[in-house]
């Protein structure tokens, strides 16, 4: 976490002495494990929370967030991605360390994490883009240790962790560099691309996922049109100067994290709020400031925030069939083979996550036709049998509670008045003062 430049060394100790307390509670709710985390606020402590459960793949089924002053409870309802209370002891015992330590300087030498080029690529989308792109990298003797792709509105957004093939090291080499650097951007086009050589996390987890949010975010998607946009609204509540918040859409892991962090990347504040899932919607609610204790001033600057959480909502929508491909060594020729087998039968990438780490890695890629729609059944089977059965499938990517009741379904939809005014109760509950799960 980032401190604000106007704290002293005293401030920090101050805060540091503060750190966040969380509780683990299985009994006070029948149908999920809550989570309660109170501390001094700071900044970005609410998405630290979210991003630590969220990298469990943890559903976070409801959550009341409450700020008091110069104090903070969230209370988050969840599950593990079975729809199950959490009972593994580790997991809650990872939960506890990390919310509890989050904000803590560490040096990443010192985490054990691989040194490696990590990749950053922004341009303009096409079919086979993903295939050329592996196909420069495997050329110049990269091997891709990691890398998330997303793509929106016609936009691509890349994150890629390299190590030079033959040494298995970062690349160093300055003429290599401007090589790769070179060939991606006739392959993209439109292309901007960033290189660096660090001892940090590869492309993967929410880390990686909230700097594809900011990439995508400084590439402007949000301004490009787009159809069946997410119900979000931004009114403001002049007597107690908030900005009130609503986001109501489909449920889908991640949603809460794709919220958050475009918020906190712009600067806004949550003091307040909500979140909740009924069969399979979500409604959240947030009652924010921007940092500099403002509320949202203007029309412009409520409508970009109105596009901008709708482009982060939908650039996680899983558009096409997913297709895994699982092998115990995937290699960088096997990863090159795969997307230019997609390519030669005219599937298009719309999201993708590789990786070669683990004892039986696994590489996810959403596709559709080069138009955008469903890919034909018969094109699918020539694909796996191309590459092998044994290496690569496809399944249905739906979230488990699709055509079951969930817990709660039965109630009905939230308006935002009622958000609104069970807000004095949802802080009650947050504070302890009350006694239950709905």
């Amino acid at each position: 976490m980032e401190w604000p430049k106007s704290l002293d060394e005293y401030e920090k100790l101050v805060i540091r002495m503060n750190n966040p307390r969380v509780v683990i509670d299985n009994v006070d709710c029948a149908t999920a494990t809550l989570v309660k985390v109170d501390s001094a606020r700071k900044d970005g402590i609410f998405l630290e929370a979210v991003q630590v459960l969220t990298d469990l793949d943890l559903s976070i089924r409801k959550a009341y967030i409450s700020s008091d002053g110069r104090w903070f409870m969230d209370v988050f309802h969840v599950t593990d991605r079975h729809g199950q209370k959490l009972t593994d002891e580790s997991v809650i015992s990872y939960i506890e360390r990390s919310i509890s330590s989050a904000g803590d300087e560490t040096d990443p030498e010192s985490c054990g994490l691989e040194a490696l080029t990590n990749l950053e690529l922004v341009g303009t989308d096409r079919p086979g883009l993903l295939s050329e792109v592996i196909a420069v990298l495997t050329d110049l003797r990269c091997s891709v240790v990691e890398a998330k792709l997303w793509t929106h509105k016609g936009r691509i957004a890349a994150l890629i962790s390299i190590k030079d093939e033959d040494s298995g090291t970062p690349v160093e080499d300055s003429d290599k560099i401007r090589r790769i650097e070179a060939r991606l951007r006739n392959v993209v086009r439109g292309a901007t691309t960033a290189l660096s050589s660090s001892s940090t996390e590869a492309a993967g987890g929410t880390r990686a996922d909230r700097r594809l949010h900011q990439m995508m975010f400084a590439d402007r998607d949000y301004e490009l049109r787009g159809s069946g946009q997410p119900s979000v609204s931004v009114q403001n509540w002049a007597e107690r100067g908030y900005s009130i918040v609503n986001v109501q859409c489909s449920d889908r892991p991640k949603l809460l994290f794709d919220v958050v962090c475009t918020l906190t990347d712009m600067k806004y504040v949550v003091f307040h709020g909500t979140i909740d899932t009924i069969g399979d919607r979500a409604y959240q609610e947030f009652y924010i400031r921007h940092s500099d204790g403002s509320p949202i001033s203007s029309e412009a600057e409520r409508q970009r925030v109105i596009q901008c959480l709708q482009a982060a909502i939908d650039r996680r929508a899983s558009e096409g069939l997913r297709l895994e491909l699982c092998v115990a060594d995937p290699g960088r020729r096997l990863l090159a083979e795969a997307t230019r087998t997609f390519r030669e039968n005219g599937l298009s990438v719309t999201r993708a996550e590789m990786s070669t780490k683990g004892e039986i890695p696994v590489n996810v890629f959403y596709v559709t036709d080069a138009g955008g729609h469903p890919a034909d059944r018969k094109t699918i089977e020539d694909v796996i049998k191309r590459i092998g059965a044994g290496s690569l499938k496809a399944c249905e990517d739906r979230p488990l509670w699709t055509g079951q009741k969930r817990p709660g379904s039965d109630r009905d939809e939230p308006s935002g008045l009622l958000y609104l005014g069970n807000l004095v109760k949802r802080n009650l509950y947050n504070l302890g003062l009350i006694r239950s799960c709905s």
